[in-house]
């Protein structure tokens, strides 16, 4: 909290070059892209980061394959590229992971066209995976004895990568890169509109939405990375764009793990849309739904449930049928996607594009990103760079790449101390990995301190939270440096603790009040009270 209030108050004093609106993944990496050219950048959220569409999706880093059925070859060429690139520099955040799609006697596709397209695919990725495999039904039962094969054509398998932790985490990690480099930033600081001054720069109300307090933001260009709320504050700026948003509902339920196999396995559910179950540490997450809705703010309904249910109980061999009371936890949000003004969102609503769209205004030195998708992020922390650029704003030399993991350098000094302190024999909780790698995975050169902390004391090492593997010395860290706010920005963000466990056994999870009070302080209580009675009231 020290850090947040130090960094509201410079955000009050100075005046920046840009100023970023929205904290999901589009505004992070643009952040992170600019900081590391020496760009005078700040970045406001009115929630948590990422405290949006970007905690709600599958924690697939895939290329699209889906995109090939309407033929949008350039959106996956760019896709697969950028999937290439986040597996080679985030090797151990990012993963490849096969996908074993089982197809059905009514499917609209034979396996042997899914075949040839798997294959167009895996050339698109440059070949860097491993190659798609023509499976029987018989083929499919025995790699994945789970599979209802009764109704099975065959399938095929194919690979793609994941997220070994969850999206937000990802995200704020380039939150994190771009402070590294000087970005200032603040959750929980609300934009109420901008207008432009004498000097043509730009002067942004703001608005603490933990104090009440309102001040003023100065800047020379504006980005609105707002995700679903873009076109609202275009409007409230009197900033006119030839695109804007629709909006697509998905939901994903989390449940017991399915299987002990680590792999996404892929249908098409009842009414041909693509459907998953995708690990998640030691839970399977189910998924997901696309459901056209007005507004971006959104729920899981119970039609969505039993939609969900329905599909994976049909195409499984389970012991018992999933049920509602099965149900750890829900993730819902909706997909902001983008369309040029004036045109219609079309009757085939699962066809329209998934690309990302940066529109620039010279005029205004306004810079509006539409759309967008985790796999594509680094495509649009280098797109925004140029169209900063192109507005007036100097931009110095990358002097070390604004993405990725440290150099081997850096990681090989790491884990030499983590062996030493025997972190590399220590099993780290739910994911099955060891202590050193997890915690190399979750916060890379942020986490030399941390052994640092346990060489000092030991009992930084241990276990806080029960049942979690998150140790003392994590803790500690968060606290200092990732302005965590509410209780619910670690559990659900920072963590994806809220997502494996449910709030009635969080709550008498030993150590989490204790953890209260190394993040909180006085405030411990409060904040713990607060968490869950908005829990309660949620389910």
């Amino acid at each position: 909290m020290k850090l947040r209030q130090q960094n509201i108050e410079k955000l009050e004093a100075s005046s920046f070059d840009v100023l970023i609106i929205g904290g999901g993944i589009n505004g992070a990496v643009s952040a992170a892209a600019l900081a590391s050219r020496d760009v005078n950048v700040a970045l406001i959220d009115a929630r948590d980061f990422s405290g949006f569409t970007s905690q709600e999706s599958s924690n697939l880093v895939w290329g699209g394959i889906k995109y090939m059925e309407t033929y949008e070859f350039r959106l996956v060429n760019n896709l697969c590229k950028s999937r290439n690139e986040l597996l080679r520099s985030f090797p151990s955040t990012v993963k490849e992971i096969r996908f074993l799609t089982t197809l059905s006697k009514n499917s609209r596709i034979p396996p042997w066209f899914m075949l040839i397209g798997t294959w167009i695919y895996w050339l698109f990725g440059r070949a860097k995976t491993r190659i798609p495999r023509l499976l029987s039904a018989d083929k499919i039962k025995s790699k994945e004895p789970l599979i209802n094969t009764d109704n099975s054509i065959g399938g095929v398998e194919y690979s793609d990568a994941y997220l070994h932790d969850n999206d937000a985490r990802f995200v704020f990690n380039f939150i994190q890169k771009a402070m590294d480099n000087g970005c200032i930033t603040a959750n929980y600081v609300k934009s109420v509109g901008a207008s432009r001054d004498a000097d043509n720069h730009w002067v942004t109300e703001v608005e603490d939405q933990i104090s009440n307090q309102q001040f003023k933001i100065r800047s020379k260009v504006i980005i609105n990375a707002a995700g679903a709320f873009i076109d609202s504050h275009n409007e409230m700026t009197g900033v006119a764009t030839q695109y804007r948003h629709v909006f697509s509902k998905g939901i994903h339920l989390i449940v017991p793990r399915l299987s002990r196999k680590l792999r996404v396995l892929a249908f098409f559910a009842d009414d041909g849309r693509l459907f998953f179950t995708i690990p998640m540490a030691d839970r399977t997450c189910i998924g997901t739904t696309d459901t056209f809705v007005e507004t971006p703010e959104t729920e899981v309904s119970v039609e969505d449930r039993d939609f969900v249910l329905s599909n994976i109980n049909a195409r499984l061999d389970l012991t018992k049928p999933l049920e509602a009371s099965d149900i750890i936890s829900e993730r819902w949000g909706v997909r902001p996607l983008a369309v040029k003004k004036g045109e219609k969102a079309g009757d085939d609503f699962l066809k329209m594009s998934r690309k990302h769209v940066v529109e620039t205004s010279d005029e205004k030195n306004h810079i509006s990103i539409f759309g967008g998708k985790l796999t594509d992020c680094l495509n649009v922390g280098e797109e925004i760079c140029q169209e900063v650029g192109k507005l007036g704003v100097k931009l110095n030399p990358v002097k070390t790449k604004w993405y990725g993991e440290p150099g081997q350098q850096v990681k090989t000094a790491y884990f030499k101390k983590a062996h030493a302190l025997g972190l590399s024999l220590v099993i780290a909780g739910d994911t099955g990995e060891m202590l050193g790698e997890r915690l190399w995975r979750r916060y890379a050169e942020h986490a030399i301190p941390m052994l640092d902390a346990i060489e000092k004391d030991p009992r930084m090492g241990e276990i806080l939270i029960e049942g979690s593997g998150i140790r003392r010395c994590e803790i500690d860290h968060l606290a200092e440096n990732e302005l965590i706010v509410k209780l619910e920005d670690y559990l659900r963000r920072r963590s994806k603790l809220a997502l494996l466990v449910s709030p009635e056994t969080l709550k008498h999870s030993g150590g989490l009040l204790e953890a209260c009070e190394k993040l909180f302080g006085d405030e411990a209580g409060a904040k713990y009270d607060e968490y869950f009675i908005n829990a309660n009231s949620k389910s």
